[in-house]
């Protein structure tokens, strides 16, 4: 593994940790952390009331590569459906009300902006 990918892994997980921070804050119960499956892996599962809530979390340092949330094309909102799916009969849960969301986070002059958007796809 190379410097850059040591950082962007850092990157990865600051960002991670203060989506979970944020939600906290708000009442979620976080149920699962970089759920893997072979297909892929899904940031952050939580509770929020009665919905399980599957969140992309992501991050950029600038916009010159346009807004993070906007990384969540639609073949990456196949894909976390499916691992969805997946998880919720893996642990043998029935949930009648599902969400997708995602943070964006942005980071400017050092400090982390972010944003939550909830029924994001």
């Amino acid at each position: 593994m190379n410097k850059g990918e040591i950082n962007k892994r850092k990157l990865g997980k600051y960002g991670e940790e203060k989506a979970v921070e944020y939600l906290e804050k708000r009442g979620y119960e976080i149920l699962a952390r970089n759920f893997r499956s072979p297909r892929g892996e899904i940031d952050i599962i939580a509770r929020d009331k009665q919905y399980i809530v599957f969140i992309e979390v992501k991050l950029r340092r600038s916009l010159a590569y346009g807004y993070p949330q906007a990384a969540v094309d639609y073949r990456k909102q196949v894909k976390i459906r499916q691992l969805a799916e997946y998880f919720l009969l893996k642990n043998g849960l029935k949930a009648e009300f599902i969400r997708f969301d995602v943070i964006s986070i942005v980071i400017e002059a050092g400090k982390a902006k972010l944003q939550h958007f909830k029924n994001a796809f």
